[in-house]
């Protein structure tokens, strides 16, 4: 079974990348960029497929596997972890629209499954109704990567929502508010969830906003573009997964709507650059990183930063395009195609290179693994930009292991 997906996969990938009208264009240094697209829009939706088609028949808690230390435990929380990572990443390809080329055609099939989705997962009478407040404090984290998700995609995942789907939304989020966010990045879930608040029902409480954004950017940043995870700094990848994104996207949020928040967001996005940077630097030559610190098994969701700032086209001097874009598209396929990445189903498993149940904490489900979406950020570009045009070139890493000369690494403060 797994052999037969695999092939599948790779059958429809290089199907779609030839479908493509420029696919035909002899000019092979404008053909490398849109191939690594098509693979990318093929690893994404083969990630999304068992989650996104079981939700929208009503049978994702009947279907979802629940791998876990201990099951029972994190059952509560996994669907909606699951669905809430997958839009947050798939939200700015989907925000592009359809249209009649094929991968236009692609994202409407894709976009009508998220709407069915969010449609089952808010509806309280509905089998699939997910929890977005009891049990514990995990609904809150998930509920802003839901929150995250609709942010991102407001045309195609919010304005096509029917009016009762809207209202069973905005109370879902409501609903999470009974949940105290730990002091530390979980500020930020609260906060992300006001800001859809703000956007989408024209109120979102502000303390719970200014105060996880004076908290990261006052009191927790550490200079060089890090932010230490509530009191204490951390080696891991939060920074990405979850703190810098998050922030800056709250920010943009308020700022659309209260113009005295520029000076916070210039800050903001100042550090997140930075950050790119660093993360840039991170990705080895054979298109590895750095095993350190929890949530592991997020795979190249740890690279979300990367790939945001990339689909923001706010990358760093010295950065180019298509050397985040050959340095991504390298990581990610060295992960997927890793054997028992996913189990005969279909679904993600538990590790960062295959199947390594060990890596995964008390905490981490299936449901959690989705998180890896959020690496994709960068297909929200479209096919025509520059991101995806032109050859490969060797990210820094690669290039210095060859010994070509790089640019100097400057702190954010010696600039």
């Amino acid at each position: 079974m797994k052999i037969r997906a695999s092939l599948l996969f790779t059958i429809a990938a290089t199907v779609f990348f030839n479908a493509q009208p420029h696919a035909q264009n002899p000019d092979r240094s404008n053909t490398t960029g849109q191939a690594e697209r098509a693979y990318l829009v093929g690893a994404l939706t083969r990630i999304a497929d068992p989650l996104l088609d079981a939700l929208s028949k009503n049978q994702l808690k009947k279907l979802m596997p629940v791998e876990a230390k201990n099951p029972k435990n994190n059952a509560y929380s996994t669907h909606l972890e699951g669905f809430g990572r997958l839009i947050a990443g798939m939200a700015p390809w989907l925000e592009l629209g359809p249209d009649n080329t094929p991968e236009g055609k692609l994202r409407e099939k894709y976009i009508k499954l998220v709407l069915a989705g969010i449609h089952n997962a808010t509806d309280p009478s509905s089998p699939d109704f997910m929890n977005f407040n009891h049990g514990g404090g995990q609904p809150v984290v998930d509920v802003a990567f839901f929150s995250q998700g609709l942010l991102r995609a407001p045309h195609q995942l919010w304005d096509r929502l029917d009016a009762a789907t809207k209202a069973n939304v905005i109370a879902a989020l409501k609903s999470s508010r009974v949940i105290t966010p730990n002091y530390s990045n979980w500020l930020l879930f609260s906060a992300t969830t006001e800001a859809a608040l703000l956007k989408f029902d024209k109120y979102g409480d502000r303390m719970r906003m200014d105060y996880a954004i004076k908290e990261h950017l006052n009191n927790w940043y550490k200079g060089d573009g890090a932010y230490s995870d509530g009191p204490t700094f951390h080696w891991d990848y939060y920074n990405s997964f979850v703190i810098q994104p998050l922030l800056v996207q709250t920010l943009k949020t308020i700022n659309e709507a209260d113009s005295s928040q520029k000076a916070p967001y210039r800050t903001a996005l100042s550090h997140i650059k930075r950050y790119a940077a660093v993360q840039e630097r991170m990705i080895s030559p054979e298109g590895t990183y750095p095993v350190i610190g929890r949530s592991l098994a997020y795979r190249f969701g740890a690279f979300q930063a990367l790939a945001m700032v990339a689909l923001m086209r706010e990358l760093p001097e010295h950065v180019k395009p298509q050397q985040v874009r050959s340095a991504l598209y390298t990581m990610i396929k060295r992960q997927v195609e890793a054997p028992q990445t996913f189990d005969a189903n279909g679904w993600l498993q538990i590790g960062i290179f295959g199947h390594q149940p060990n890596i995964g904490e008390s905490y981490i489900s299936t449901g959690s693994l989705y998180l890896c979406s959020e690496g994709f950020l960068m297909l929200g570009l479209p096919a025509t930009d520059e991101f995806w045009q032109g050859p490969d070139e060797d990210w820094t890493a690669k290039k210095v292991w060859k010994g070509i000369d790089v640019p100097i690494d400057h702190a954010l403060d010696e600039r």
